[in-house]
């Protein structure tokens, strides 16, 4: 393949990756979805509602774009798709409540610190904050939004607290909410 070809072939993976993710993680009605309460849906389903609102894709494609994800967005299990976390509309993702490590992290930006510093984290659209298991996936999730500043969070601290976490599919975890007396700033710059 050249790098053309694989250009191409990259620039596709994402486009399709970016419509599963507004379909299966957010509006799934705009082509005609019916999400099961854990968010999962027949891939053939799936594939003829895109298909029918204009957007094609094969089985080929979507296997490869489920597999060639490096934050793991999707599951499959059998003939039955759905994104593995990050949802905007009511899902049941059927996670059981888990032990977190000591620390975990955020990535953000530094137009959000001072709301952060105020309010702590909180989901804004989603059902849940995602944290990551180590900063240099963090410090990827801020820098999508700009300047990347990663945030500590004192999740042991937050377990003994009572403060419920879940872990996703592709290790991303998840709590309701993360208190400001709970998160380490770095240093201002």
């Amino acid at each position: 393949m050249n790098e053309n070809e694989k250009e191409r072939t990259e620039r596709r993976t994402v486009k399709v990756s970016k419509y599963l993710s507004k379909h299966l993680r957010h509006q799934p009605e705009r082509i005609g979805l019916i999400l099961d309460e854990g968010g999962w849906v027949e891939i053939d389903v799936l594939i003829a509602a895109a298909a029918a609102h204009g957007f094609r894709f094969s089985r080929d494609e979507l296997d490869h774009v489920v597999a060639a994800n490096d934050k793991q967005r999707f599951a499959i299990d059998g003939t039955r798709i759905r994104a593995s976390q990050g949802h905007t509309i009511d899902i049941d993702l059927g996670l059981a409540p888990a032990p977190p490590p000591p620390h975990l992290y955020h990535g953000t930006t530094d137009r959000c610190l001072e709301a952060i510093r105020v309010e702590g984290l909180r989901p804004m659209n989603r059902h849940d904050v995602h944290l990551s298991p180590d900063r240099e996936t963090a410090t990827r999730v801020g820098a999508r939004r700009g300047r990347p500043v990663v945030l500590s969070v004192d999740s042991g601290a937050m377990h003994r607290d009572g403060l419920v976490f879940q872990v996703s599919a592709n290790g991303v975890w998840l709590t309701k909410a993360v208190p400001p007396q709970y998160l380490r700033f770095p240093e201002p710059r």
